[in-house]
């Protein structure tokens, strides 16, 4: 089926999965370490007036240093699954990288991004948001692929990797 522009719904639709990752963290004080509770995305694209149509799933709520291959096999399986052409994937920035190259390696015809935050979006001063409504966009524009947006910089899924000393994701050679 398709509208009076001859594009299906799902062709419009953006996907969102949601993993946990920096970005849905918390501050327990009573414990003083960070945790998961629900999912900051709504809060975050009603802060930014986001008019696009989203289907938002919950995945899971993890550190990405905890995720497994059998968790990277879900959100393959979950990208695979989609009618929506275009995916943004919430995700730890540890292992980010290590993510978007099994997606890479799994799915060709479909333009998924994934993106996280370095800092908790409840703390006020994160990149969340930044990230959300970058990877929102570079979804909408680039060709099917895999990718990274983080901080205004997108980087092919072949070509990046988390610089450790720095905390910035960077481009790699192939």
């Amino acid at each position: 089926m398709t509208d009076n522009t001859g594009v299906a719904p799902s062709q419009k639709r953006i996907r969102v999965l949601i993993t946990g990752g920096t970005f849905d963290k918390e501050y327990d004080e009573i414990n003083g370490r960070l945790l998961f509770k629900d999912s900051h995305l709504p809060e975050m694209l009603g802060l930014g007036r986001c008019r696009l149509e989203l289907d938002i799933r919950t995945l899971m709520m993890i550190d990405s240093l905890e995720m497994t291959d059998a968790d990277r096999g879900i959100i393959i399986e979950q990208c695979r699954a989609s009618p929506e052409r275009q995916i943004v994937i919430t995700h730890g920035t540890d292992t980010m990288a290590d993510t978007a190259r099994v997606l890479a390696a799994n799915i060709q015809d479909k333009t998924i991004v994934l993106t996280g935050a370095m800092i908790p979006y409840k703390f006020g001063s994160s990149d969340g948001l930044f990230n959300l409504g970058s990877a929102l966009a570079f979804v909408q524009t680039l060709n099917p692929g895999v990718y990274i947006a983080m901080n205004g910089r997108c980087y092919s899924a072949e070509r990046v990797r988390k610089n450790l000393q720095t905390g910035i994701f960077e481009e790699t050679e192939l």
